[in-house]
């Protein structure tokens, strides 16, 4: 835990840093630039007010030293005292040829001077001043600025720190948890006050925990149901071997009983193994899809059971406008493994009706416990007459490969099976 808590540490760190040199760099440069319009604006209002109130005659009282006045009366200059004091202002004929506009800004020697004219009563009146005043002017809003900043970005750092102590600690838990996923005595409770991502994480986490919990379980009892269900034809086998052996039982009859079990044997595997390709199946992408003569499949199933049991009724409704999508392989081996499951529980009747998109299977036996109903469609769970096995787990998996569903429905008399499109 501490390498991820180091390296945490490290990620936040840098993120700080990188927060701090864009900070710093916007003070120093972006913001520095983005202060020069603004401190223009002020320097020509700053130099335009005292124009207001200096008459012809120059009040020195009214005079900053930082700002120089010249006078054109007449087509004579007059300058302020100040004005060589202004830095490298010698030369008023010069400066003047380079006023231009009313206001503005003018390079002489190198220097960047600012100056604003007024014309009144024939008198033109020019203030200018150097750049020294928006040099304060940006120092004193930086200045201004550069604390809040400073202590705004410390602030946020603080805040990060300890929001990221906090997220660390949520990730040592989980990871305590998933560590010990697995270990029956280990408190895997995860209780966080934040209703986040990482509480969302967590509870898909245990929701993980039950699901692999439940899993094992379904697994375990599998394996268990599967040995039973092997057992028995084989323990059956080996009974009928003994029996020639040991003489009490006449090779012919046994030969028969074997050859049934063996049959049996070969189908219980058989389905076995086609549940597990029914996996592989699912993930696959090269399943062509198209629509099938749903008529024509069903009059071949039919013939194929109708004479399993003289006394059951087969009744086939057909609807033209029904349209059935799937392989005929597939469809073959649901129909398959239904009608075998309804041969053995049907007392007179099994009728099949097409509808839509539905195709409805009924047959006349007994009800089916609504607590089975849950779980009818799960491998080698017990079921009715406390048989194990496969088919219906096969028609569930094989309906969803070609994009359909079934459900179970009790009728007053007798059971339902529904097949239906699966909706997205």
């Amino acid at each position: 835990m501490k390498h991820i808590e180091d390296k945490l540490s490290r990620q936040l760190l840098t993120i700080i840093a990188i927060i701090f040199a864009i900070v710093f760099i916007c003070l120093g440069i972006v913001l520095p630039k983005t202060l020069i319009s603004v401190a223009e604006k002020s320097i020509y209002s700053y130099l335009s007010e005292p124009l207001k109130f200096i008459e012809a005659d120059v009040d020195n009282s009214l005079l900053n030293t930082k700002v120089a006045y010249l006078y054109i009366i007449d087509n004579n200059i007059i300058v302020s005292d100040n004005f060589r004091e202004i830095k490298g202002l010698n030369d008023p004929k010069n400066i003047i040829e380079k006023i231009t506009s009313n206001y503005g800004k003018i390079k002489y020697k190198h220097q960047t001077y600012y100056y604003y004219r007024i014309k009144k009563n024939n008198i033109i009146k020019i203030a200018i001043s150097d750049d020294t005043y928006i040099n304060e002017t940006k120092t004193r809003i930086l200045s201004s600025i550069f604390p809040v900043v400073l202590g705004t970005c410390i602030l946020i750092g603080l805040i990060l720190v300890v929001w990221s102590s906090l997220i660390v600690k949520k990730i040592e838990k989980i990871k305590d948890v998933v560590d010990n996923i697995d270990d029956p005595l280990y408190n895997h409770a995860i209780d966080f006050a934040i209703n986040d991502e990482i509480k969302s994480l967590a509870s898909a986490i245990l929701d993980m925990k039950s699901t692999l919990i439940n899993q094992e379980q379904y697994r375990n009892r599998m394996y268990q149901n599967i040995s039973h269900d092997f057992k028995t034809p084989l323990t059956v086998i080996k009974s009928y071997i003994e029996a020639v052996d040991d003489g009490v039982e006449n090779e012919k009859t046994a030969l028969k009983v074997i050859n049934e079990q063996t049959k049996k044997l070969d189908q219980k595997v058989h389905s076995l193994l086609y549940l597990n390709k029914l996996d592989y199946l699912k993930e696959s992408k090269n399943i062509k899809i198209e629509q099938i003569d749903m008529n024509k499949i069903l009059e071949t199933e039919i013939n194929k059971f109708k004479f399993h049991n003289k006394n059951i009724k087969f009744v086939l409704e057909k609807d033209k406008k029904a349209i059935y999508y799937g392989t005929y392989d597939h469809w073959e081996t649901v129909l398959d493994n239904l009608l075998e499951n309804f041969i053995r529980y049907a007392k007179t009747t099994i009728k099949i009706t097409q509808k839509h998109d539905k195709l409805i299977l009924y047959n006349d036996g007994d009800q089916i416990d609504n607590d089975f109903l849950e779980v009818i469609f799960t491998p080698y769970r017990k079921g009715i007459k406390g048989e194990f096995g496969l088919g219906l787990s096969i028609v569930k998996k094989t309906l969803n490969i070609i994009g359909y569903d079934i459900s179970i429905k009790n009728e007053k008399k007798g059971v339902s099976f529904i097949i239906f499109k699966e909706t997205h």
